[in-house]
Order: structure tokens, then sequence, then C-alpha cells
């Protein structure tokens, strides 16, 4: 018998019915002594401490260039960061660090407000 491919083996997954999965589960149980549905249940959850650990991943907004239109950047960073007009003008012209060790998720969103306003913006 010729080997199948991942590919070829989900293909031919795929024409099953319900009842023919139920049956090649419970073959491969008795051929192998080995349940597929428990290993099929503990791939997800694997992928989800994963995708965990990266929702908990800190980040670090970094401004490199305000951009042409440097007001709209200068309000959005005084927005986010609660910095004076001052400070934040400062951090417009030098770029740095505009939020540090923060979760992914708002890192993104400000990276997004900040390149929507012309900025080049990079996480760390």
């Amino acid at each position: 018998m010729a080997k199948l491919t991942k590919d070829e083996f989900i293909s031919a997954l795929k024409e099953m019915t319900i009842l023919e999965v139920k049956e090649l589960v419970d073959a491969m149980k008795e051929e192998f002594g080995v349940d597929p549905s428990a290993v099929a249940v503990a791939a997800p959850a694997a992928g989800a401490a994963a995708a965990a650990e990266d929702e908990s991943a800190t980040k670090t907004v970094v401004l490199k260039e305000a951009g042409a239109t440097k007001m709209q950047v200068i309000k959005i960073l005084k927005e986010v960061t609660g910095l004076g007009l001052v400070e934040a003008k400062g951090l417009a012209d030098n770029g740095g660090n505009v939020k540090e060790n923060i979760p992914a998720k708002e890192a993104e969103e400000i990276k997004a407000q900040l390149e929507e306003a012309g900025a080049t913006v990079e996480l760390a």
C-alpha cells in the first residue's frame, strides 16, 4: 500500500461521512491503542496556551519619526501618554519610547493611531 501524504489524508477525511470518521477513529484505537481524538483535543489546548502567552506579552511603542503631520501626532501622544504639550512635542521632534511594557494589544492600537497620523512607529 502506498503511503498517503498529510494533504491526501486530509482530503480523504473531507470526503468521509461522520459515521465513517467515527469508524476510522475506532479502528485506530483498536490497531494502535491510541485515542486520536484525545490528541486532537490536546493540540488546540496547547495552541490556546501559546495564544494566551502572546496576549500576556508586553511591548514598547517606539516613535521613530513624527512625519509630515506632526501636530496630529503630538495630539495623539498627549492623549495616550498624558504628557503636556511641550513634552509631547519633544517626543515628536526627537522620537523615543511612547509607552513601555504595555499589553501587545494596546501597543498595536497605539501604533495604528500614530501610523494613521503619518508617524513611523516600531514595537519592541
